[in-house]
């Protein structure tokens, strides 16, 4: 897999390479949710009630905005979870 961000990931996006994205995953346990962040792609910031809803906005969230980058050419990416020590204490 090819991670976004990468110099020339774009390139490699629209030649069909996998792609990978950083996803990093907080708590608020103050509303008791999940939301994202990813070093990888700007932009993204979705939130959750559990970590498989998260995961699935995650998903929705990064094929929109690489469908921006890309100018409208539709690739798909893998997102990877890292969770913050907040959410890993939450959980």
């Amino acid at each position: 897999m090819y991670r976004v961000g990468f110099p020339g990931w774009k390139i490699a996006a629209r030649v069909g390479l996998p792609m990978l994205v950083r996803v990093n995953v907080h708590y608020d346990p103050e509303v008791k949710s999940y939301w994202t962040t990813s070093p990888d792609l700007d932009g993204l910031i979705v939130t959750g009630n559990t970590v498989d809803e998260l995961l699935h906005e995650a998903k929705i969230g990064i094929d929109g905005l690489m469908e921006l980058a890309l100018e409208g050419k539709r690739v798909s990416a893998a997102p990877r979870l890292s969770f913050t020590p907040e959410a890993l204490c939450a959980a």
